[in-house]
């Protein structure tokens, strides 16, 4: 049976704040994410719990869009939100230790995604579905972490 979460960390010479801003503001996702080309808030939100963005996903077989839900923002310490309704849920911890912060990207699949990919895709298609998506977070975390470092790491100390 394929796994239902992934996680990968990375050491970026930068405070937790600093990262923290950078990842909650949501508009800079493509510059970092392998698969989501762009992000933007609805009605004028930002990166507050309960607040909503839409984000635009691009494979080369096909581009699709979700909107999702802002479930964590403490500053410094956790960026979190849910890709509706209800499939996933994508976050990031910072962690102080020496040399920087430790960041941490995880990636839930959450039971809901079932029925939705059933719907979607038919039952048959389920299995195979999930297997795909946690690949793509296999993948695409680390690439995620990587460019979240290089950009940090090359902008000016604050």
């Amino acid at each position: 049976m394929t796994p239902r979460t992934h996680s990968d960390s990375v050491v970026v010479a930068r405070p937790p704040h600093e990262l923290y801003e950078m990842i909650a503001d949501i508009t800079r996702m493509g510059e970092y994410s392998p698969i989501c080309a762009a992000c933007w808030w609805d009605d004028g939100d930002g990166p507050r719990v309960g607040a909503h963005f839409t984000g635009r996903n691009v494979l080369p077989e096909r581009t699709w869009e979700t909107r999702s839900e802002v479930v964590a923002a403490d500053p410094g310490r956790e960026f979190a939100w849910i890709v509706g309704p209800r499939i996933a849920r994508w976050g990031y911890t910072f962690t102080a230790v020496d040399g920087g912060t430790e960041v941490t990207e995880s990636w839930e699949l959450l039971p809901e995604a079932d029925a939705v990919y059933a719907e979607r895709y038919g039952a048959d298609a389920v299995a195979t579905t999930h297997a795909e998506r946690y690949e793509k977070a296999v993948s695409g975390i680390p690439e995620t972490l990587a460019a979240i470092k290089r950009a940090a790491e090359a902008q000016s100390p604050r």
